[in-house]
């Protein structure tokens, strides 16, 4: 297991733009932990470093899904921004057409509370839990 320890939100950020470039279409990114703990921040990072402007990306809390198209990558088209804080069972997951979005091989999906659906999160995903330390501070640990 990976572990990653940032000082502050730009370092989060920084860090994510520098692994997006280690990413490939169809990579399923599942980020977990508490409200705060900086999942939103990484996904801003991880978008910029695909060419996405951050100041784009926001949380999409209520709308559940965001798609962000990738234009300066041939292999990546696009960027799903999932956020299932609101989500109360995997039935509503499966009615957001999860399944058909985990198909798509020519984007990478980053998923928030993606521990709300644990049983249909497909195997190959990439677990990356975020640990709340202090007011700046974040754990960021990866489980292949």
């Amino acid at each position: 297991m990976k572990e990653i320890i940032t000082k502050n939100s730009k370092a989060t950020q920084e860090f994510a733009n520098n692994f997006a470039k280690n990413l490939n279409s169809g990579d399923i990114l599942a980020l977990v932990g508490d409200l705060g703990g900086g999942k939103t921040t990484f996904t801003k990072g991880l978008a910029y470093g695909l060419g996405i402007n951050e100041k784009e990306v926001s949380s999409p809390t209520f709308t559940s899904i965001r798609e962000y198209k990738i234009k300066n990558n041939p292999n990546i088209k696009k960027l799903f921004h999932l956020d299932l804080y609101r989500l109360h069972s995997e039935k509503e997951a499966e009615e957001l057409g999860l399944h058909e979005l985990f198909e798509d091989k020519s984007a990478i999906i980053v998923i928030e509370w993606a521990d709300r659906i644990k049983k249909i999160l497909p195997k190959e995903s990439l677990i990356i839990r975020f640990k709340f330390i202090n007011q700046n501070t974040r754990k960021i640990l990866f489980n292949p």
